[in-house]
């Protein structure tokens, strides 16, 4: 089977075409034919099989062959992601495929001004990609309405369940009109999945291209015992031995992640960390260093590894070893993409041991299980010290160069100054007692200025 057997517009065959794909996955050939009929959609694939484009392509296909305007503060297609890369990348995926339709395509997540989103969303657009609480900030101070959704895409479900956003979830469908074609794909398929599917479903057809929580065949999965002290001797020692064209080394935690990088750096390892305390401008920059070859080493957790799309991945490092076994499908399937072969190399403490097995179980896969290195005693007792913790944020030279600029005139200001500063600065130098800073509420409907957390609980990613 080919893509020019779906029938597809021609402007997405165009698209196609510039891209090389002539023969689509196995989620893609059971999904298109079926989503081209309108009907709704559950999908099970692990990550890496081509699910964007199982649901874009279609999707793409209804809008070449009915154009409509888009309604004001209103989107024709919403597609909901657990992490801003997902986000990204599902988003970057619609332009491409739809390169010569004129169609807009815009993503709405946190860690950006709102602002702009606001500005941007008031036209109408075509296809909102979204994570649930910036969504839910937007709807909340009427920026943007969801009645007029024509399609509704859910993806990476499990991870939406993981992290918390069932109760947003809930809140978006009761606001979606009950008109609409449904998408929901997902990893893994535990009931409380299908519980969540049943909500926005509506008499769909099931599509696997795997066993449930199986992993990837091409990947070699290997296991080494070794004290948790002793990861980090370890690591170094493989970094060194092993012939790796780029690696995602998984921890559990952020400052577990950064903990990683500080150590690399003192061994003098070009690394970036990538979590959800990082600013979306350092997680951009991180993600585009390695997806490019400039740095080959990114150390992630979970939340944020989700939509790191990149080839070439040679090697996954469970640095600490998920203690859900559904996690480890997914940190393994960042490599052997695409056709091509990877190793998953998971380093395991002794309180690891029980998550090991219900991998194992799980997964009905048995690691291989190797040794420690001979020179691994040696490698401890040299093991090279961490990098200090940096500082405050990162900040380009311009903004060093604003901040340097700012201070000056505050000073300068200071001193000319006879009575009492502003409280706003509240400066160390002035005797007696400092008032408190008071935030200025800014205007806007009853609850605008509380975050996603605040009033859906929805977790920041």
């Amino acid at each position: 089977m080919e893509f020019n057997d779906f029938g597809l517009a021609e402007p997405i065959m165009k698209a196609l075409a510039s891209k090389n794909y002539v023969t689509p996955t196995p989620i893609q050939q059971k999904a298109i034919p079926a989503l081209l009929e309108g009907k709704d959609l559950c999908g099970i694939a692990q990550t890496g099989t081509g699910k964007t484009a199982a649901f874009a392509l279609p999707s793409l296909d209804y809008f070449a062959r009915n154009p409509k305007v888009t309604p004001l503060k209103g989107c024709r297609m919403l597609v909901l992601a657990p992490t801003r890369e997902l986000a990204a990348q599902i988003a970057q995926s619609f332009r491409d495929y739809g390169r010569f339709l004129k169609l807009s395509v815009e993503t709405v997540f946190g860690g950006v001004p709102i602002n702009k989103q606001i500005r941007v969303l008031a036209g109408g657009v075509d296809i909102v990609v979204a994570t649930p609480g910036r969504l839910l900030d937007l709807i909340d101070q009427r920026a943007l309405t969801i009645k007029d959704t024509e399609i509704f895409v859910l993806d990476e479900a499990d991870q939406m369940m993981d992290m918390g956003f069932i109760q947003p979830l809930k809140r978006v469908a009761k606001m979606l009109p009950r008109e609409r074609q449904n998408l929901f794909f997902s990893a893994t398929m535990p009931k409380e999945i299908e519980a969540l599917a049943a909500q926005f479903l509506n008499d769909p057809v099931k599509v696997s291209v795997a066993p449930q929580s199986t992993t990837a065949e091409r990947v070699r999965q290997r296991a080494i015992f070794v004290n948790q002290a002793e990861k980090q001797a370890l690591l170094h020692l493989m970094l060194k031995s092993e012939e790796i064209d780029r690696a995602l080394i998984f921890t559990r935690t952020k400052h577990g992640a950064d903990r990683v990088v500080r150590f690399l750096e003192g061994a003098g390892i070009d690394a970036f960390a990538i979590h959800g305390n990082k600013s979306q401008g350092q997680r951009t920059t991180a993600l585009q260093a390695f997806r490019q070859g400039k740095v080959k080493l990114l150390v992630a957790t979970d939340i944020a590894a989700r939509g790191i799309d990149v080839s070439g991945v040679s090697h996954v490092i469970n640095f600490e070893i998920p203690n859900v076994a559904e996690q480890y499908v997914h940190r393994i399937g960042r490599t052997a993409r695409a056709g091509a072969e990877g190793i998953a190399i998971s380093f395991v403490a002794d309180d690891e041991r029980p998550f090991l097995k219900a991998i194992e179980k799980t997964t009905r896969v048995k690691l291989e299980i190797e040794t420690l290195p001979e020179n691994f005693m040696e490698a401890v007792r040299n093991m090279p010290k961490p990098a200090a913790p940096k500082k405050g944020p990162s900040q380009s030279p311009q903004q060093q160069a604003r901040r340097a600029d700012g201070q000056r005139k505050y000073q300068d200001g200071q001193k000319q100054s006879r009575g009492t500063p502003d409280r706003a600065h509240r400066p160390d130098s002035e005797g007696g007692e400092k008032r408190p800073f008071r935030r200025r509420r800014s205007g806007g409907p009853v609850g605008a200025h509380k975050s996603a957390v605040q009033r859906t609980g929805a977790p920041r990613v």
